[in-house]
């Protein structure tokens, strides 16, 4: 038989098949169909020992993105990919490798798990709907296909996919680069594309190796951080959400901010900077609450200054002030009543952070800073809510040695050091005061230009504070002399 009937027979019987199908189209009804699919399947699994899983793209009522399938498809591409001979390339924003490879549509990848293979594919459809959608998607849907073997079915389904969700996990932390949130006003929430929190990449340098601080207070912070992060299973023993708090005081300048971004660098975890006075009500917090992730910092930077969280409403002021409000100038009429739209109180603001609520979610670190802790309600920072308490006070000769070796890289200096530190240990100045005067202004000056400049201004200081005790003792004896006249005596 030649090859030309060979081909004229096979394409006779493509053209019977065809047609058959046709006639299969056009007269079996829905439901014979379906009932023959059905009955088909339940044919082909007692000849198939294989089972498919899949894991499509999108998912849930709005067709989301789902971070499973993408969870899945970045241990895929770290671990499995080697073998796939079509490959595609995507540019990925937030990642410390941006350029990422994986899988291209209808390739097949092989992977291993305690001795059993596994394949996954990248499969897609292409919809056929022309409904309109207030949502509107893309008509192709993606998915991922896991085969394998049913006598490894109990296998797969508990350890393997669990393990492939935490290793993909891991990578993505690994890789991904922090970000810095902070919470839109509540009108721009809904909407297509419209989000409670905007971002941008977090690229704050702070390191606790150049963090102004003594070692041992700086040593007794990293252990409790790391402690934390190790503390999944004994949160869970005793019963307590897996969330820390800290309370950050001290003076403007002596590096709260600065702190937080160490913090944040050395757990690796995003920063979300919570505004308060955007927030118009109680349950407004809960819902940014909810939209945070796990491995998070929340911060409310000088909680003291951002509402009134003292909990006292005194309703005799609120009369006199709507009685003055009468009389106001617009303008600063409308300013006030700006300042009065949150009504975020304190009972709302500690069901946040210690409440129900606030075990939605795992493995935050919620972080307050105040330049007047003696302002703050003790509710808001006993411990348990805010557990460790941080004073961050001004700059000591310890201190004052970290930041010499950042700024001049030098570590001591036989006839300045011992000169600086008699000064820092009477003057009270801050590290920021003490970077700035460290820092060169010139490509002529040097270290040793730098380190003088910083004596002069503690001088400066020193010379203020004589001045003041001075004036303060002038003042004392005034009023002593003043008594003594009072008195009837005189000197």
């Amino acid at each position: 038989m030649g090859i030309g009937e060979i081909l004229s027979q096979v394409g006779s019987i493509m053209a019977s098949i065809m047609f058959l199908y046709a006639m299969y189209e056009q007269f079996f009804p829905q439901h014979l169909r379906r009932n023959f699919l059905r009955h088909t399947n339940k044919l082909s699994t007692l000849f198939y020992p294989y089972i498919q899983i899949k894991f499509h793209e999108l998912s849930g009522e709005k067709l989301k993105h789902s971070e499973t399938y993408k969870i899945i498809q970045t241990y895929l591409n770290s671990n499995s990919t080697q073998g796939a001979k079509k490959l595609k390339a995507e540019v990925v924003k937030d990642s410390q490798t941006p350029l990422v490879l994986s899988m291209d549509d209808n390739e097949e990848i092989v992977d291993e798990y305690n001795g059993i293979k596994v394949w996954w594919s990248a499969n897609h459809t292409t919809s056929k709907s022309q409904s309109f959608s207030y949502y509107p998607v893309s008509e192709e849907k993606r998915f991922l296909t896991l085969t394998f073997h049913k006598r490894n079915r109990d296998v797969i389904t508990t350890s393997y996919i669990q393990h492939v969700l935490e290793e993909g996990k891991a990578i993505t932390t690994n890789n991904r680069q922090l970000k810095l949130y902070t919470n839109n006003p509540s009108d721009d929430w809904w909407g297509y594309k419209s989000t409670k929190w905007s971002h941008t990449i977090f690229e704050h340098p702070a390191r606790f190796e150049t963090l102004a601080m003594e070692p041992e207070k700086k040593d007794e912070i990293i252990n409790d951080l790391v402690k934390f992060k190790r503390g999944k299973e004994y949160y869970a023993k005793v019963g307590k959400a897996w969330k820390r708090g800290y309370l950050l005081f001290g003076p403007p300048g002596t590096g709260k901010s600065t702190m937080i971004s160490a913090i944040a660098n050395f757990m690796n975890y995003d920063v979300y900077d919570l505004e308060l006075t955007t927030i118009k009500d109680n349950n407004e917090l809960k819902r940014l609450l909810i939209d945070t992730s796990s491995k998070s910092i929340i911060v409310i930077e000088d909680i003291d200054c951002s509402l009134d969280l003292t909990g006292q409403r005194k309703e005799k002021n609120e009369k006199d002030d709507d009685k003055n409000d009468e009389k106001m100038d617009p303008i600063k009429k409308a300013e006030k009543e700006e300042q009065k739209k949150s009504k975020v109180t304190l009972s709302g603001l500690l069901n946040f952070i210690d409440g129900i609520w606030s075990a939605c979610g795992s493995e935050r670190i919620i972080i307050f800073t105040t330049n007047f802790v003696d302002k703050l309600d003790p509710a808001l920072i006993r411990r348990g809510r805010m557990d460790k308490h941080i004073e961050m006070s001004y700059c000591g000769y310890e201190a004052f040695k970290v930041l010499a070796r950042n700024y001049l890289d030098v570590e001591f200096h036989d006839e300045l050091f011992p000169v600086i530190e008699k000064l820092l240990g009477e003057i009270n100045m801050t590290p920021a005061d003490v970077a700035e005067n460290l820092m060169p202004k010139s490509v002529t000056e040097d270290s040793e230009s730098c380190l003088k400049n910083l004596i002069q201004s503690l001088e400066i200081e020193m010379k203020k504070l004589e001045e003041e005790a001075e004036k303060e003792k002038v003042k004392a004896n005034e009023k002593s002399e003043e008594k003594v006249k009072e008195n009837g005596f005189t000197h």
